[in-house]
């Protein structure tokens, strides 16, 4: 009786460590509530929120990790949720003219065990990532496909 069910153990065992993790894969995104998710997210807001003029959060559409590289795309929220006031900061006249996509695009990097920064665009009405695998030596597997 103790054979099949620790023929069973090792199997699944095997099969586990065969899988490949989150961090093997690339891209991933980081779970919800993990630390690298809020070490990343913390990176940008720091930046984010002073190029805006207030607290940030935000509402993500693309969060990949690849190696030491990440790429953030997303709405800036307030603290409460609410959508950020655009009349603070430096984006009153690109917002008034219907020229601010609204995004906040980043790229940050791990660098001693700490994500810095290492590009930022808010506001864009294009993609600006798009050559920023190119510039930057990021994977191109980090970025969405056009």
């Amino acid at each position: 009786m103790l054979k099949p069910i620790l023929t069973a153990l090792l199997l699944t065992a095997a099969v586990a460590a065969s899988a490949p993790s989150a961090a093997n894969e690339c891209p991933y995104t980081p779970a919800r509530g993990s630390a690298e998710r809020k070490a990343i997210l913390d990176a940008v807001r720091k930046p984010a929120s002073k190029e805006l003029g207030q607290p940030v959060t935000f509402l993500i559409s693309n969060l990949n990790v690849c190696g030491r590289w990440a790429f953030l795309a997303a709405d800036p929220l307030r603290p409460d949720g609410r959508p950020v006031d655009w009349t603070v900061g430096d984006y009153v006249d690109a917002v008034a003219d219907d020229m601010c996509g609204g995004y906040v695009h980043a790229l940050p990097v791990r660098k001693n065990g700490r994500w810095r920064v290492r590009q930022q665009v808010i506001c864009a009405t294009d993609v600006p990532w798009v050559s920023w695998s190119e510039y930057f030596g990021a994977p191109a597997g980090l970025f969405p496909r056009l």
